[in-house]
C-alpha cells in the first residue's frame, strides 16, 4: 500500500500522534498503558522521544487492547480520515463501558472450512467491559459466545451452557485444553490433543461414554479456545 506510512517512518513523535489518532476518545493513556500491560509511563517516553521504534511485543499488546492491528496504525499515521477508532463501546446511565459480543448458532452444518463468523448470528449480548477484563485481555471484538454444546463434554458442559471463545487462540499450542472447531464439517466443542508428530489430532469428549477418535489435522479447522462458561441454575 504505497499511500501507507512505512515502519520506518513511524517512529518517536510520529508514532505517538498516529496511535493518539487510534486512541477511543474516553480512553486516558495511563489505564491504555495499564490494559495493555506496559508501563504506565509508555506514551510519555514515545512522545518525547525523538527516534527509536518501541519494542514490536509490545506495540502489539498497546494495539491489541483496543483491538486495533499494525495495518489500522499505518492508516492512521496515512492520514487516512476512517482510521479513527471508537473502539470503546457505550456506556450505561451509570457510566460503566459496555460491550457487544456476537452469539453464535453452531447448530447449523456450514461444511468442510467453515470458518466461525460462517455461522448464523444470534442476537448479540451485551457485558460490562470491566467484567470481561476480569477473566482476558483479548480485545471484546475478539471473542465469541455459543451454546449448543450437547452431551458429549458432560460434566463439564451440559447442554445449553454459553461458552466464550477467545478467537485469538486459534492454533492447537495447548495439548487437552477445550476448542471450538470445525471437525470433518462440523462444528464442535472438543478437547483436542495433536498427536504424530502433529499430522494427525485426537478428539476427545470428557463424557466418558463416548470414545476419542483421531483425524487427519487438516481435517480440522480450530476457531478459538473455550475460556469460560455460563449456566443456568
Amino acid at each position: 500500500m504505497s499511500d501507507m506510512a512505512s515502519a520506518e517512518d513511524l517512529k518517536g513523535r510520529r508514532l505517538y500522534e498516529a496511535l493518539m489518532v487510534l486512541k477511543p476518545s474516553n480512553l486516558l493513556e495511563g489505564e491504555w498503558a495499564k490494559r495493555a500491560g506496559v508501563n504506565r509511563g509508555y506514551f510519555t517516553d514515545l512522545k518525547k522521544a525523538a527516534g527509536g521504534s518501541p519494542r514490536s511485543d509490545n506495540m502489539r499488546k498497546v494495539l491489541g487492547a483496543i483491538g486495533c492491528t499494525e495495518a489500522d496504525l499505518y492508516r492512521a499515521a496515512s492520514g487516512d480520515p476512517d482510521a479513527a477508532s471508537d473502539h470503546l463501546p457505550t456506556r450505561t446511565a451509570d457510566a460503566g463501558e459496555m460491550v457487544e459480543i456476537a452469539r453464535l448458532d453452531l447448530s447449523l452444518p456450514m461444511g468442510p472450512g467453515a470458518l466461525v463468523d460462517d455461522y448464523v448470528e444470534q442476537e448479540a449480548l451485551h457485558f460490562d467491559a470491566g467484567y470481561i477484563r476480569s477473566f482476558t485481555r483479548t480485545p471484546p471484538h475478539r471473542l465469541r459466545l455459543a451454546g449448543g454444546a450437547g452431551d458429549s463434554m458432560f460434566p463439564t458442559l451440559v447442554p445449553n451452557d454459553l461458552v466464550w471463545i477467545d478467537t485469538t487462540q486459534n492454533q492447537l499450542l495447548h495439548a487437552d485444553r477445550i476448542y471450538a472447531a470445525s471437525i470433518n464439517g462440523g462444528a464442535a466443542i472438543k478437547r483436542l490433543r495433536p498427536i504424530a508428530g502433529g499430522q494427525r489430532i485426537l478428539v476427545i469428549s470428557d463424557n466418558k461414554t463416548i470414545e476419542p477418535y483421531e483425524v487427519d489435522a487438516d481435517e480440522v479447522v480450530i476457531w478459538g479456545r473455550v475460556i469460560r462458561f455460563a449456566r443456568d441454575l
